[in-house]
């Protein structure tokens, strides 16, 4: 095993409702953008790491040699495309992290897309609902119904806290206004967000739409390299220690549903790895599908006891000015969810902050960051701790 590896450059497209005609034009924008940013030429890529979730988005397929599509000179380079439902951007980058850390090559390129908005809502509803475990949860009709049910059993067993999820999507918002990538740069306000209305209707459960993440378009790259290649880069972010963590697919089947065993495990075993505690912690990214999500995250990450996660956010914990900022990127709430880009961007944006490049967003001087990206409903769990180099 090398030291640990390093992010030393990176691109990302808008999120939004983009022009593109399909993924391969995502990819193409972000390939050779990251690769220029990382101050590589495109013979020092020994790598390439594709994430695209696609099951059913687009009939192209074979999105890893899409790279060399848009880009000849990457053509040559193996390539490999990883696929883990929500967390597909980051089974990408762990990959890519392994391979670099095995000592197999010096860097790697790493790529996450997804084209989602040219497909009607009946028909992405179905798409998505293809990360839950259809023989036990198709009849929720889509994954807002999977959180929504979550949220209404976790309002039945701790009581109410719809203010709380109006609060984590109120604060998303707001820190996306930062965000130039964003879906959506609106202060929506809490007001708002608590409030059912006809332009925030319910969607299933308790959750209005302001609970639920967009269906967006979007692509962002990252370059992976060596200690001794990161040594020589303009900046570098290092990836201090990592964990992953699975939970059966069916909730019914878990020890408590209303509680993310998984994301627990891989949140630990990352601080572990990086032999850091939260107090060591500056910022997290973490995976706000749905503000449900956020705050059983919270949670699992023992930022609170079980249940009391809405404390955190009623005593601005979690705000930008808070003791531990989450979500200053906006997160998926308002940054948006291309489900192949999202956990590539959650690492960008991480990095951003750590080298001071993250414009309106930037902290005074974070140290260090924590980023969880998961899959389905806290089944594929992602999640790295990431050190400023330089």
């Amino acid at each position: 095993m090398t030291d640990n590896p390093h992010l030393i450059g990176w691109s990302h497209t808008r999120f939004g409702k983009l022009e593109n005609p399909d993924v391969e034009s995502l990819i193409t924008e972000v390939a050779m953008a990251a690769v220029d940013d990382a101050g590589l030429a495109p013979d020092d890529v020994d790598a390439i790491y594709v994430g695209v979730f696609n099951n059913g988005f687009s009939r192209q397929s074979f999105e890893s040699a899409l790279v060399g599509v848009g880009h000849p000179e990457l053509a040559r380079v193996p390539a490999v495309r990883a696929e883990n439902a929500c967390a597909t951007g980051s089974a990408a980058l762990f990959g890519a992290l392994d391979f670099i850390q095995a000592g197999r090559g010096r860097t790697a390129l790493v790529i996450g897309a997804e084209k989602m908005t040219h497909v009607g809502a009946d028909e992405v509803n179905d798409v998505l609902l293809g990360a839950a475990h259809r023989a036990t949860e198709a009849s929720a009709g889509s994954f807002a119904g999977v959180f929504g049910a979550l949220a209404t059993e976790y309002a039945a067993r701790f009581g109410e806290h719809h203010d709380a999820l109006a609060r984590i999507a109120a604060k998303n918002h707001r820190n996306g206004l930062a965000n130039p990538w964003a879906h959506m740069r609106r202060d929506l306000g809490f007001d708002f967000c608590a409030t059912p209305s006809e332009r925030n209707p319910v969607v299933a459960g308790p959750l209005l739409r302001t609970d639920c993440s967009m269906v967006s378009d979007g692509a962002a790259a990252v370059v992976v390299s060596s200690a001794d290649v990161a040594r020589t880069a303009r900046r570098s972010v290092r990836v201090a220690g990592r964990g992953q963590a699975s939970e059966p697919l069916p909730v019914a089947r878990r020890r408590d549903p209303l509680f993310f065993d998984g994301a627990r495990d891989a949140f630990a075993r990352a601080l572990a790895d990086a032999g850091v505690t939260l107090d060591d912690l500056d910022l997290i990214e973490t995976h706000d599908c749905f503000t449900q999500a956020e705050l059983m995250e919270y949670e699992a990450f023992g930022l609170a006891e079980q249940g009391k996660g809405a404390a955190l956010v009623d005593e601005g914990v979690t705000a930008r000015d808070g003791r531990l900022p989450v979500n200053l990127s906006g997160g998926l709430k308002s940054k948006g969810h291309p489900i192949g880009a999202t956990g590539v961007s959650q690492h960008v944006l991480a990095a951003l902050q750590l080298v001071g490049e993250a414009g309106e967003m930037q902290l005074v001087a974070p140290g260090r960051a924590a980023v969880f990206n998961m899959g389905g409903a806290a089944v594929a769990n992602y999640a790295t701790v990431l050190e400023a180099v330089r």
